[in-house]
């Protein structure tokens, strides 16, 4: 990435963590994936009960290896040879865990987290049960406000998703939202996270590089 544009894209992460930290929430900004691994170290205890939701960002940047390397008890509803009752048993577990990793599909200057979800779990896991949330995300997940979170959810994050999900919806042929009534769409449970009672509980990183949907 060019200098001066990794400029400009660190001062629109300063400037969202510092909106973060006025609605009660946390935020840190890393250079690197191998930066990124080490402040997710430091928030989280080893041998602690861990989840996640379904994200590219966990995928991209390693951290869906380190819940996998076995410092963590990682409820993997991935994990091979699992039933449909399995499955469903970790949904609901994950309420329980100490950390909930996942990125956003838009977070706003002001410092909002904005998701949209088609099943439920990710954003009812990042409003309420797990301990500490954190949320990893790349610059490209920052808007100016919540009308451009709606938008970039619209136009980027629910096709791409929807694709890569194989889903049969409208925006996974023409490539951008069509408020569908297709039974496949992802689009279902929409979430603004404005502020947080618990200062401790949900923790954003940055880091500043394109990554994820």
């Amino acid at each position: 990435m060019d200098g001066n544009v990794k400029w400009v894209n660190e001062e629109k992460i300063l400037r969202t963590i510092a909106s973060l930290e006025k609605n009660n929430m946390n935020g840190y900004i890393v250079s690197n994936k191998e930066e990124l691994i080490s402040q997710i170290i430091s928030l989280t205890n080893e041998g602690e009960k861990v989840s996640c939701g379904g994200s590219m960002s966990l995928a991209e940047t390693g951290v869906m290896d380190l819940l996998r390397s076995g410092r963590y008890n990682f409820l993997d509803r991935a994990k091979e040879g699992l039933s449909v009752e399995d499955i469903d048993r970790i949904y609901r577990e994950c309420f329980f865990a100490d950390t909930y990793f996942s990125s956003s599909n838009a977070i706003t200057e002001d410092g909002e987290l904005y998701n949209v979800d088609g099943n439920g779990n990710r954003v009812a896991a990042l409003l309420f049960g797990p301990k500490k949330v954190i949320i990893v995300a790349g610059v490209n997940k920052i808007v100016k406000n919540l009308d451009e979170a709606i938008k970039r959810n619209r136009e980027i994050a629910a096709p791409a998703n929807a694709k890569r999900l194989n889903k049969s919806t409208p925006c996974t042929k023409i490539g951008y939202c069509m408020d569908c009534k297709s039974p496949e769409k992802i689009c279902r449970e929409y979430t603004v996270i404005k502020s947080q009672k618990d200062k401790n509980r949900i923790h954003v990183i940055f880091l500043n590089d394109n990554i994820g949907y």
